[in-house]
């Protein structure tokens, strides 16, 4: 099948790649011609396991295309995924802008049928403007072309989206014609033989279940270090707490993990478009206020720590950051606590060196202009004659480390672990001050 996608970011390139790898043939569109340019090459704008192999697999094959024209793009496909981004907007609701523009380059140019899946998330509504959008311009050409519209949300995990795309748990449709649902089913095909994938929905709920799908997940996150902050002052482990209440199997285990907040492209702005579109019906959730809180608050809590051990004055002191990136396998900053850690430490006089696998030239870019910020080339490069190993992100390099080795290279052997990595009295049996979240 010919199918186009809009958009070359995180969740456009991801699906573009697979839908490739499945046998269809391809074309990924984008007005920014540079990152088109680096496609071409066989270049890759951003990092995801398993991602590169597969673009250049399938580009290789002749199955996958990267173009700036929209024209040739929109007589390419039958099918047009738009996987654009959604910033928020001032009030916190997702900004449609990009999503539109894509609607309306697709009735500029469309000759015959086409199905239009907006693949990015949005909220409830969004559809219907898409539809109203391509409408406009095909009557504005005099056109009267059959067109439908569907909502096929995505839950791609970072670090995992390969995977989650071929293997998903679930395929969310939202269709309102038979003629679409068939073509859905034909595309998700290759990778529903083994059992029934594809749950198939009106256009509204759709859209809403990615957004509470988020929601949620970013919810059970808050509520385990609100838990794991009552846990440290009474005494209590969140670990022993964690598999007490995770063996419930209304429960489960996911997402149960305390730590130094959730960051991301996806949590915290899918919270608070959900707020705003609740609050443009007359609701207000106000759960998810809460949530927010939570996670803003959590952010500064190995500050809080810091300070504690070492005082509000952090002149001469350097901290060993390990982690910079909001979660392991990928180089996303976005929303990252240490955006919160490291800026912190630095205005309270320390100095900081740094070390992740793969978002340091993410990192440079971020903290550009700050100075008392240092990369180590290694995670042991990082500890040598620092006053604290902070860490911030759980990569699997750092799970298992030489805590001997470690507590040579720090002149104060401290650790204040903002992912709970370790065992506290395992650590403390190497001489090394510990400190994790809701550790007792």
């Amino acid at each position: 099948m010919k199918i186009t996608i809009i958009g070359t970011g995180y969740v456009g390139l991801v699906s573009g790649a697979c839908l490739a790898e499945l046998g269809n043939d391809v074309m990924c569109f984008d007005v920014d011609g540079e990152k088109i340019a680096l496609l071409q090459r066989g270049e890759i704008p951003i990092y995801e396991p398993g991602l590169e192999p597969l673009v250049k697999r399938n580009t290789a094959a002749g199955r996958l295309h990267f173009t700036t024209d929209v024209a040739g793009s929109v007589a390419h496909g039958q099918v047009q995924f738009i996987a654009v981004g959604t910033p928020p907007d001032e009030d916190g609701s997702a900004d449609l802008e990009y999503v539109l523009a894509a609607a309306r380059g697709i009735g500029r140019h469309m000759r015959d049928y086409r199905l239009v899946v907006d693949k990015s998330t949005v909220p409830v509504g969004t559809a219907e403007k898409v539809r109203a959008a391509v409408a406009e311009e095909l009557a504005r050409r005099g056109k009267r072309i059959d067109f439908s519209v569907v909502s096929n949300p995505e839950f791609l995990k970072e670090g995992a989206a390969v995977d989650d795309f071929m293997r998903p748990d679930r395929i969310v449709i939202g269709v309102a014609d038979e003629r679409a649902t068939q073509i859905m089913r034909a595309i998700y095909a290759p990778i529903q033989r083994n059992h029934e994938r594809m749950i198939v929905m009106d256009i509204p709920s759709a859209e809403l279940t990615k957004y509470a799908a988020n929601a949620m997940l970013a919810t059970r996150i808050s509520f385990m270090n609100e838990i794991a902050n009552l846990a440290e002052k009474l005494g209590a482990d969140i670990e022993h707490v964690r598999q007490g209440i995770g063996s419930d199997a209304r429960i489960g285990y996911h997402f149960l993990y305390a730590g130094c907040g959730y960051g991301g492209a996806c949590f915290p702005k899918d919270v608070t478009a959900l707020q705003q579109t609740a609050r443009e019906t007359g609701i207000e959730i106000r759960i998810l206020d809460a949530v927010n809180k939570v996670n803003q608050a959590q952010k500064s809590r190995l500050l809080e720590k810091i300070t504690q051990r070492f005082g509000d004055d952090l002149a001469g002191k350097r901290f060993a950051v390990w982690g910079l990136a909001y979660k392991p396998n990928t180089d996303d900053m976005r929303g990252a606590p240490s955006q919160v850690i490291v800026p912190g430490l630095i205005q309270r006089g320390a100095t900081v060196v740094a070390y992740d696998p793969v978002a340091m030239a993410q990192a440079k870019r971020v903290f550009a202009g700050l100075a008392g910020i240092g990369y180590a080339s290694s995670p042991q490069a990082a500890l040598d004659g620092a006053d604290c190993l902070v860490i911030m992100t759980e990569w699997k390099e750092f799970r298992s480390p030489d805590f001997d080795d470690i507590k040579r290279r720090l002149r104060t052997p401290v650790i204040i672990d903002g992912r709970n990595l370790y065992e506290p009295a395992m650590v403390r049996g190497y001489g090394l001050d510990y400190s994790g979240i809701g550790r007792g």
